[in-house]
């Protein structure tokens, strides 16, 4: 029988685990200053995580979710995109929203259970957290459809997990995207796990980077743990779907080495040495290594961007503890544009209980 169709999924990668070069970086890499604003980020994204979660662990903040290990993702995403562009981003995406403005203590808000979080400083078209798996993406392909409809030069960009492709959302949204050549980015970090589901027991697939090819665009596999590998993937696939050739879809590899959330225990399901192994492979000593190799970055450096980050963190702390709490009633101001008659006597019942 005739082959009608062939297809191909290509692996990117130019930093090795240990900061050597695998091949020919891509021109933006020989601009020493962008790499270490790349590499900057990662470390404050690294260090406010580390603090948000002793603020968990004390009782001063929610739920939340780390980003251990996959630095590189949200990070090198963003840095591609224009403020003009439309971030999706899912709830472990605090390194994309930081680099587009949003405040450290804006984040904590978030996840302090204040939905003034949400109202960030960012740009105001980004969307907020999605903790919902997946949905994220029909949102991101309705923002796309309406940018094309305007004629507007602008991307969208969605963040998801690697289990938010086993959703019929994320399914259904590349389809459309594809059926409408709609300027979509569509980007999952790889962590290997979906809570406590590996990788192999959510799909037979040997690239979630092929998922694109069924509906009708490219899909490329990207090293998530290289962000120079991200960067450079993130700019010709916003760059494709800003000039109108269609949706593209960025499988980035890479692990998640904390827990799923402060309410997870991942030791339960995989093993310490797995975890100890993956640590060879992580994004900021390999940036790290590279930039000292070149001569771009050294020891008096890391001290002051751990001091400097240290007290931006500190201070957004004070921030966010510092600010008062909402009257219980405001529960009820983001649930509905008119509120229903049943809501709207709780919300006075609570009002005048408090007043009282």
């Amino acid at each position: 029988m005739p082959v009608i169709a062939r297809f191909e999924v290509r692996h990117r990668n130019y930093l090795a685990p240990n900061g050597s070069i695998n091949r020919p970086l891509p021109a933006f890499a020989s601009d020493a200053d962008l790499l270490i604003s790349l590499y900057r980020a990662m470390v404050l994204l690294r260090l406010f995580d580390q603090k948000a979660v002793a603020l968990q662990r004390t009782g001063r903040l929610g739920t939340y979710a780390v980003s251990l290990g996959q630095e590189a993702v949200s990070v090198g995403m963003a840095s591609a995109m224009r403020e003009e562009d439309v971030l999706l981003p899912s709830y472990r995406d605090n390194g994309a929203l930081i680099w587009r403005g949003v405040k450290l203590e804006e984040i904590l808000l978030f996840w302090g259970g204040d939905e003034r979080g949400n109202c960030f400083s960012g740009p105001v078209h980004d969307f907020p957290f999605c903790v919902p798996v997946g949905s994220q993406a029909p949102h991101a392909a309705g923002v796309a459809y309406a940018l094309k409809l305007r004629k507007e030069p602008r991307v969208a960009v969605c963040l998801f997990g690697d289990g938010a492709t086993s959703k019929g959302d994320v399914y259904e949204a590349m389809n459309f995207a594809g059926v409408h050549k709609l300027p979509i980015v569509f980007v999952v970090a790889n962590n290997q796990w979906a809570i406590s589901v590996p990788l192999r027991l959510q799909t037979s697939c040997e690239t979630l980077a092929q998922k694109a090819i069924a509906a009708g665009f490219t899909g490329e596999q990207v090293d998530g743990s290289d962000v120079v590998a991200m960067r450079a993937a993130a700019e010709e696939a916003v760059a494709a779907a800003r000039n109108g050739k269609g949706p593209r879809f960025i499988e980035a590899v890479t692990y998640r080495l904390g827990d799923h959330t402060t309410s997870d225990d991942a030791s339960r399901y995989r093993s310490a040495d797995e975890v100890q192994a993956r640590w060879k492979e992580e994004p900021i000593a390999r940036l790290r290594a590279y930039l000292v190799a070149q001569k771009m970055w050294g020891k008096a450096d890391e001290e002051r961007l751990a001091s400097e980050c240290h007290e931006r963190i500190e201070a957004a702390v004070e921030r966010y503890l510092a600010t008062a709490p909402r009257r219980p009633e405001t529960m009820f101001d983001h649930l509905y544009a008119d509120l229903p008659e049943v809501y709207a006597a709780q919300r006075g019942e609570l009002a005048g209980e408090h007043d009282a």
